[in-house]
């Protein structure tokens, strides 16, 4: 691993991830968080959950929030199969 590796901006993914795919996206990364109830939640509480848990990896140092997107640090999303399905 070297230290120049660029952040992962959280809004370049979901544009990645593609409007049709972004709530099952969006509840696979809560799932993979650990947020019990994801599959059965409201839009807009998936939403907030997901701005709630991005907020929880910058607390913990593993993201920085920029204005309106999260740069995640490398390895952040590791374990995450809907990311792993988007890298090349």
């Amino acid at each position: 691993m070297t230290d120049d590796t660029p952040p992962l901006s959280w809004r370049e993914l979901e544009t990645r991830v593609g409007l049709d795919a972004l709530p099952a996206f969006h509840r696979s990364f809560l799932s993979w968080r650990g947020v019990e109830g994801a599959a059965q939640m409201p839009l807009r509480r998936v939403s907030q959950r997901v701005e709630a848990e991005l907020n929880r990896l910058v607390q913990s140092g593993q993201a920085q929030k920029q204005e309106e997107d999260w740069l995640l640090e490398r390895g952040a999303l590791d374990g995450l199969e809907a990311y792993g399905d988007l890298t090349p």
